[in-house]
């Protein structure tokens, strides 16, 4: 299925009662959803979160929010709060989710969704109690219109029968990376390293334009980083996808390139080559359907990336959080829900499992 939110209906939406928003957790990625939602109208930032009260306070003068507190059940105790996004560490992210939904707030909720099974399981659970909320998870590579296109065409057949489907992510994180906060690193809180953390997003790529994986057997490996981490630096994985493809993972946070993800994709009617974000190649048996796709990936070009964003975050977020803002408005789930967002991390920790247990994990 095609994103097919724009925020176009939550701009249109001025008149209506402004909807009232909290950030828990004025880390790194919090700008980002401030800004993501100053692209709609009628969202108002009602209050800033984080367990540095100073940090929240930074933040709130920043973008203008009134409130600020150290205490998440501060924000969600409000009655005029409607939703919130959870920019904190892994480890939290389920107490708050659970909180917050039974508070009776929407929820949109960073990767990862969870650290843990048992966590994703809380979230869900909570979830299936009030139906009535939003709750969505942060993948916004989904809303790439590089990354839509390849999916349509995928799922489509433009490719024939899929065969393999490979994925490289190449990354730098340095110890003084990992020591500038503590729970990063750490199994108890991050829940892993380059898989959980830098790898999730294209690994839910992967998974959503194979049509979802099987199974999994991987390794990983701390190769650089002894003494500032005890999770992994390096891991790989071999996939069987639900329709019998096969695939790869190949991930590392100990490179010498700053940030390259790659995908390659092979079926029995073409192949095609990703390089961070761009086509190197497209192969058809079909001339004239290459021609016209090779158009097609010319056009799909980005929305401009909101200020605060770093360069490889993308340019979905804005997208994202628009949608979920209009998924409230109009009383329909969002385009990533978190029953969605929880498939990557369950592939990541099953990853971990077959590492641990040096066998084939199946996936549900």
């Amino acid at each position: 299925m095609r994103p097919q939110g724009n925020g176009q209906s939550v701009r249109k939406a001025a008149h209506e009662a402004p909807l009232q928003i909290g950030i828990i957790g004025c880390g790194v990625i919090a700008p980002t959803h401030a800004e993501g939602y100053g692209e709609g109208a009628g969202i108002r930032l009602r209050w800033a979160c984080d367990l540095v009260e100073s940090k929240a306070k930074a933040f709130a003068e920043r973008f203008g929010v009134p409130r600020v507190t150290a205490d998440y059940r501060t924000v969600l105790a409000d009655p005029e709060l409607d939703a919130v996004s959870i920019c904190t560490d892994h480890a939290s992210h389920a107490e708050i989710a659970v909180a917050a939904i039974e508070a009776g707030k929407h929820v949109l909720c960073e990767k990862a969704l969870a650290a843990t099974t048992a966590g994703l399981d809380r979230m869900l659970a909570a979830h299936r109690a009030r139906p009535d909320r939003v709750f969505a998870g942060v993948l916004q590579h989904r809303f790439d219109r590089l990354y839509r296109l390849l999916h349509d065409l995928v799922r489509e057949g433009d490719f024939g029968t899929p065969l393999t489907a490979n994925l490289q992510v190449q990354c730098l994180r340095t110890p003084a990376y990992y020591r500038a906060d503590c729970w990063r690193g750490t199994w108890a809180e991050e829940g892993g390293s380059v898989m959980i953390n830098q790898a999730i997003h294209f690994v839910d790529i992967l998974d959503w334009i194979m049509g979802g994986a099987a199974a999994i057997a991987g390794a990983f490996s701390n190769r650089t980083h002894a003494g500032a981490i005890e999770t992994e630096d390096t891991a790989v994985a071999a996939l069987r996808f639900r329709d019998g493809a096969l695939g790869t993972i190949a991930a590392t946070s100990s490179s010498n390139l700053h940030w390259e993800p790659s995908f390659y994709v092979y079926g029995s009617a073409g192949s095609i080559d990703i390089r961070n974000g761009s086509v190197q190649r497209i192969a058809l048996k079909d001339a004239a359907r290459q021609a016209e796709v090779e158009a097609r990936f010319l056009d799909t070009r980005e929305p401009r990336q909101l200020p605060s964003g770093k360069t490889y975050y993308g340019a979905g977020h804005a997208e994202l959080i628009l949608d979920f803002v209009a998924a409230i408005r109009e009383g329909r789930p969002p385009r990533i829900p978190a029953v969605e967002a929880r498939r990557a991390v369950d592939l990541v920790l099953a990853l971990y499992r077959s590492h641990r247990e040096q066998r084939w994990v199946a996936l549900g």
